[in-house]
């Protein structure tokens, strides 16, 4: 079962269960995968959804803190809630460490060798650990094996 169809799937069960915040999220979810779809004229894979639910965890990340430094709870709670349910429908994350090493084979197989190479490295970077690390990681990595 494609991710998507998963997506659908909770979707339908989360109606059932008349759980509204849950479905007011996943239906979020699609139709920002819906979006993707008519203006790039394309089918969303797993990856592509993978990237736009990345995109929306970073926007409630970034809710969560604006929220919370004006002293909405109320709004911190919603976004939260959000970001948990979003959160499941991601895969496994590498640990640091792990991000590490694949950058620095990543640098090594580039002959990459210093700051002025980070955007050649960052995209090869993208293209390999797209998905299943954080690219802010991925970026430290980069930076910190380019400083080498």
């Amino acid at each position: 079962m494609s991710l998507k169809d998963r997506i659908t799937e909770d979707m339908k069960a989360a109606m059932r269960a008349k759980e509204s915040d849950r479905l007011l999220t996943i239906r979020g979810l699609l139709a920002a995968v819906k979006q993707k779809e008519v203006d790039e004229r394309v089918v969303v894979d797993d990856t592509a959804l993978v990237a736009i639910v990345d995109k929306l965890i970073k926007q409630r990340k970034d809710s969560i803190s604006q929220f919370a430094a004006a002293g909405r709870d109320d709004l911190v709670a919603k976004e939260t809630a959000e970001l948990a349910v979003l959160q499941v429908y991601l895969p496994e994350r590498l640990s640091a460490e792990a991000v590490a090493e694949k950058v620095a084979a990543i640098v090594a197989e580039l002959g990459a060798s210093g700051p002025g190479d980070m955007g050649k490295v960052m995209a090869a970077a993208k293209a390999a650990l797209g998905g299943v690390a954080e690219m802010s990681t991925v970026s430290a990595a980069v930076k910190a094996a380019l400083a080498k």
